[in-house]
């Protein structure tokens, strides 16, 4: 297991290979109920296979990680500690991805200061709101209730495409209760954590290549006009629909996103 420590009891878990044949590296990041799971199968095999590097890692909070007690998990830490690791393990020409509200983190991480040569936002953008406010609260209570596994079961009916759904019906509706998982939880910490996200991003001044790829089965985060709103702030932005596909491409999509992002790689220059 790698781990980058970040303080005395603290550390980030994280898998890399560097490039070999081609200039980039895609560097992954989380949703907040993700892990490097989501990426390191069929999506990273398949940009190694043609010479790419990637990356994956998981917040603190998230499986494998190491994380004090009193350590608050907000949006501000999350994004220092990406900037961090990209300074400790200097990927090659890194592009970042990232999946929901983890496109966020990578877009701030990238106005803060951490060099990228491209960026790719899976079904993130959305404009704050009493709406989106009304998701966040309410997905935090559920958390509290259940924990993430009562989120998703409360959530997949108008995140995931049919498909999908019918995959993981089984193993949602199986006999096992809902528990409420403990104030230290890390996922639960990271769910109340962000409630303290800004939404307000100034995407005029993402001055890089931005792909931005969204479901059209996500019926929670996608709204049409929001996006193109969004879209139109930023001033290098190409736009693809997965038509049958929902918010969890990388579970939904694997090779056409690889296929996606290696397509892409070859418009970033670095």
């Amino acid at each position: 297991m790698t781990q980058f420590e970040l303080a005395p009891g603290e550390a980030l878990y994280f898998e890399y290979e560097a490039p070999t044949s081609a200039a980039h590296t895609f560097v992954f990041v989380n949703a907040l109920t993700g892990s490097t799971d989501m990426w390191s199968g069929e999506i990273c095999a398949k940009l190694r296979s043609e010479g790419y590097g990637t990356l994956c890692y998981n917040f603190r909070g998230q499986a494998n990680t190491l994380f004090a007690d009193d350590t608050a998990l907000t949006p501000t830490l999350i994004v220092d500690d990406l900037r961090r690791l990209l300074d400790h393990v200097v990927p090659p020409s890194p592009i970042l991805v990232g999946l929901s509200i983890g496109g966020l983190f990578a877009a701030q991480a990238i106005l803060a200061g951490a060099g990228a040569c491209g960026l790719v936002l899976v079904n993130t953008l959305r404009k704050p709101g009493r709406r989106l406010d009304w998701i966040n609260q309410s997905m935090v209570r559920l958390a509290r209730i259940g924990g993430g596994r009562l989120v998703m079961t409360a959530n997949m009916p108008v995140l995931a495409s049919p498909k999908l759904l019918a995959q993981m019906w089984n193993a949602t509706f199986c006999d096992a209760d809902y528990e409420a998982p403990p104030e230290t939880d890390g996922l639960f910490r990271l769910m109340a954590g962000s409630l303290e996200t800004d939404w307000d991003l100034d995407y005029e001044k993402l001055d890089l290549p931005v792909l931005l790829l969204t479901g059209a089965h996500d019926r929670l985060f996608r709204i049409d006009a929001d996006i193109a709103e969004l879209k139109d702030r930023i001033p290098q932005a190409k736009e693809k629909c997965y038509a049958d596909a929902g918010h969890l491409i990388p579970l939904e999509a694997p090779g056409r996103l690889s296929d996606d992002l290696a397509a892409f790689a070859k418009g970033c220059v670095g």
